[in-house]
């Protein structure tokens, strides 16, 4: 980052936790990414052409996605539902057509993280995201710097988290196939999904609530709620219905631009003028625990509530495992659900949610967790160090990603499985039975 970067980024700090799982940025309204330029650009100069995923009139596959509560849980048909809700909540939510007697959660585990009446998008998410290369992303984001790595039927963006941070959701598109990226803060968790449900586009927004600490999400078609880290619809006419998750990975730019080099990264260019590098969550990830008031119920004591773990869920089985018991040994071969996985430890990344300017921010590493066959053949792993791998089998190299880098499988990529990097008490929070790797 270069320090005419770092200065405008200081400038903008808010050295105070939002109320809510992000910035209220209430009153912002974009000019368009077209028009303006954000404090980040303006600092690196031409960011080159911008590509627009979403501008066009290319209809959306409507054939896949989910059917309303299919793979869901039972929904609770509930007359007196709303009279359950925090009394905050209730008036803020007043104004919602959300139908409120068809729940999955007690509804009074429901807080309001944005205060005011209708708080709905006052976390404004963005909605036609503007695209740039890795070499213009690298005018100013660092190497170090963390972003969501999300995959899909061959096409491959970067979405940093000094954005996700101020938007929490990207409406995007990869291809005909609708998919909505998100970011909790407050919980660390990097989710994508499917927007398809019944053969409709569903458009989501940052609902203002928070459940468990986590961002609860709306749709604008039927203003049901839905929890992020799950998917899961747990208020409103969809109920149930769980979303399909789509491939997604925390990493740091630089690992990103080392594996895609031709990839795209999500642009400072969103016309709301935000400067992106800098944290308004400076200090969280040091707190003994999450925000009073946003988390129901005890945070578990079995570990640090803000320390970090990989939460894999995979063939309906869910395991955590801890980012201190990784880093020390860097490579873990295990079987989750019937698959095979290998869940793995890289340094360098920063965190998210310490310093007022991210790239200054202390290093936690990369984490990931993938499936461990190529080509029906299962594979062993050991670490090489400095964030490569090796498979016992043909002794080929792998990088950070998942990407055979040398050897007999160069040019192999394995699949990432459904997994989160969140804090411990957001884990134990949603699946308080799951098993939790030890070592």
């Amino acid at each position: 980052m270069s320090a005419t970067r770092r200065l405008l980024a200081l400038t903008a700090v808010t050295v105070v936790l939002a109320a809510a799982c992000g910035v209220d940025t209430e009153g912002a309204s974009p000019a368009g990414p077209t028009g303006g330029s954000t404090a980040a650009s303006a600092a690196s100069g031409d960011v080159g052409p911008l590509v627009f995923p979403t501008d066009t009139d290319a209809p959306f596959d409507l054939a896949g996605g989910v059917r309303r509560a299919e793979g869901g849980p039972a929904v609770i048909d509930d007359v007196d539902a709303r009279a359950g809700l925090d009394s905050r909540v209730a008036d803020a939510t007043r104004p919602w057509p959300t139908d409120w007697t068809r729940r999955t959660v007690d509804l009074g585990e429901l807080a309001l993280g944005i205060p005011g009446t209708d708080p709905r998008d006052r976390i404004p998410p963005i909605d036609r995201p503007a695209f740039e290369s890795v070499a213009a992303a690298a005018d100013w984001l660092d190497p170090v710097e963390p972003g969501a790595l999300v995959e899909h039927d061959g096409e491959v963006r970067f979405y940093p988290l000094s954005i996700l941070t101020r938007h929490e959701i990207v409406n995007d598109r990869f291809g005909d196939v609708p998919v909505a990226v998100t970011y909790c803060p407050l919980c660390n968790t990097a989710v994508s999904f499917d927007r398809r449900v019944d053969g409709e586009v569903l458009r989501f927004g940052v609902s203002g609530l928070l459940r468990l600490s986590d961002l609860v999400m709306w749709d604008d078609a039927t203003t049901t709620l839905w929890q992020q880290v799950t998917g899961e619809a747990i208020a409103g006419e969809l109920a149930g219905t769980v979303l399909a998750p789509i491939s997604t990975a925390i990493v740091s730019f630089g690992q990103f631009a080392d594996a895609h080099p031709d990839g795209l990264s999500l642009s400072p260019e969103t016309g709301f003028g935000i400067n992106y590098g800098a944290n308004p969550y400076v200090g969280y990830s040091s707190q003994s625990g999450p925000i009073d008031g946003f988390f129901a119920g005890e945070v578990d004591p079995r570990f640090p509530a803000l320390e970090r773990v990989v939460g894999v869920s995979v063939g309906g089985v869910d395991v955590a495992y801890p980012f201190p018991i990784l880093e020390a040994e860097q490579v873990v071969n295990d079987t989750v659900g019937g698959v095979p996985i290998v869940v793995w430890w890289a340094p360098g990344t920063a965190d998210a949610l310490d310093a007022a300017i991210i790239a200054d921010s202390r290093a936690v590493g990369t984490a990931l967790a993938l499936d461990r066959r190529v080509a029906g053949r299962e594979l062993t792993f050991e670490a090489l160090g400095a964030g490569r791998f090796r498979d016992t089998e043909t002794g080929s190299e792998w990088n950070v990603v998942g990407h055979a880098v040398a050897g007999a499988l160069a040019g192999e990529r394995l699949a990432t499985v459904v997994h989160r990097n969140e804090f411990w008490f957001a884990w134990a929070g949603f699946f308080p039975d799951a098993a939790v790797f030890e070592g």
